[in-house]
């Protein structure tokens, strides 16, 4: 049963697309869909791609060798923040002060999740020079390290009396022009995507504010906090737990109006979700891929705050590699993925054609198998090593492998999610 973009559902319909959305935002689904079309290519079925199995070791070579230490950081937006090596948490640390635990960890998230937003587009020869350290940074570790400064310096706050946190009275305050001072953009220092970054977080906004029942009266993301450990109660103890795919699953369902990407089934919004022909799947869910790369990444970055609040986050590994463009370029840069028609490189891609899904879910699927490959490599344990602990080696041998062979540009042309 498959139903339009956007129609109008009547009940019994509104009820299998809430089943279906339900499906379409697990990380079971993600990774039992990719697994399709992966054994799909490998069958030579795939109009797009081969895969070259016989490169699965190189890649593995070009990982380990960005591999920093017998213990990998975890893959998070908070490894961009302590570019250079300086502890900018701690400054953010110093700046809250005597802080109750639970408004720090309120604050923390609120900034996460701008840095995640703020960080979700290309900065391509834009750099930003920091005033304490006098050093220059660019792409990611620029975006969050500007991010930084501006959230400490009450950007994307409304409330002039609590400038460390983000609000939906500041974010739908929030103009390019605002954005620009405070990312140092000039014409000689263009940041691409300005205007769509001040956007995307006045959206946030609204749709925080739309939702006080998560977010608050204020409407922060820090309310996501509070909805994941609410069973614990507010003094949160050292003891709680919680599962990743919790704050996954949270994200997505609070945020869903939120991704760019337009699909919906009914009026029910799916994110990066996208349609494949050859993707099978139960009811309205099928001809689905579900990859939500943003709303992990999120997911991911939201692991350390939760910990340094003294809540355990179990079962990372549910979480899948990010289908970014460092990581999806990887593959095929190293041949373990190949293009039937190499002319397809010289093409612009959409997010919503299916080459672009494919490539984007068969990263996901042959991440795992690196991942396992590389603890059996590097001798880790699969417990205290999960994939959230490699998808940095592998996202910056990517980036490495586009730098060495492109000038850093992927080596298909899409204009990413």
């Amino acid at each position: 049963m498959r139903f339009p973009m956007g129609s109008s559902f009547s009940g019994s319909q509104e009820a299998a697309a809430e089943a279906a959305a339900s499906v379409l935002r697990s990380t079971p689904a993600i990774r039992e869909r990719a697994g399709q079309l992966l054994r799909r290519a490998r069958a030579g079925d795939s109009r797009w791609f081969t895969v070259d199995d016989g490169q699965a070791a190189a890649t593995a070579d070009l990982v380990v060798s960005c591999v920093r230490g017998r213990q990998p950081p975890l893959h998070s937006i908070w490894r961009a923040v302590e570019a250079g090596g300086m502890n900018r948490r701690g400054h953010l640390d110093a700046l809250m002060g005597g802080l109750p635990i639970a408004s720090k960890t309120h604050a923390l998230v609120d900034f996460t999740a701008v840095a995640v937003f703020l960080g979700g587009m290309a900065a391509r020869g834009w750099r930003y020079t920091e005033a304490a350290s006098g050093r220059a940074f660019e792409g990611e570790q620029g975006l969050a390290v500007a991010t930084l400064h501006a959230f400490a310096g009450g950007l994307f706050s409304g409330d002039p009396q609590h400038p460390l946190q983000a609000d939906s009275t500041g974010l739908r305050a929030l103009l390019p022009a605002h954005l620009a001072a405070a990312f140092q953009v000039t014409e000689a220092n263009a940041l691409p995507g300005l205007g769509e970054r001040a956007t995307l977080l006045r959206r946030l906004g609204e749709v925080m504010a739309e939702q006080p029942e998560v977010f608050g009266d204020a409407g922060r993301p820090g309310g996501l906090f509070d909805m994941i450990v609410t069973p614990f109660g507010h003094g949160v103890p050292h003891t709680a737990d919680v599962a990743a795919h919790d704050i996954l699953s949270q994200v997505l369902v609070s945020l869903s109006q939120l991704w760019p990407a337009g699909n919906t089934l009914g009026e029910l919004a799916l994110g990066d979700c996208w349609r494949h022909e050859a993707v099978r799947g139960e009811g309205a869910s099928d001809g689905w891929m579900p990859l939500h790369e943003r709303a992990q990444w999120l997911s991911y970055s939201l692991l350390e705050p939760f910990e340094w609040a003294g809540v355990k986050v179990r079962d990372v590994d549910l979480l899948t590699a990010l289908p970014d463009p460092a990581t999806c370029g990887l593959l095929l840069d190293t041949g373990w993925l190949r293009l039937r028609d190499p002319d397809m490189a010289q093409e612009h891609w959409r997010p919503r054609d299916e080459i672009v899904v494919e490539w984007r879910a068969l990263a996901v699927a042959l991440m795992d198998e690196l991942g396992s490959t590389l603890r059996e490599r590097l001798r880790l344990d699969a417990t205290h090593q999960p994939l959230a602990r490699l998808l940095g080696s592998a996202q910056a041998a990517g980036r490495a492998q586009a730098e060495r062979l492109r000038a850093g540009r992927p080596p298909l042309l899409v204009q990413w999610p």
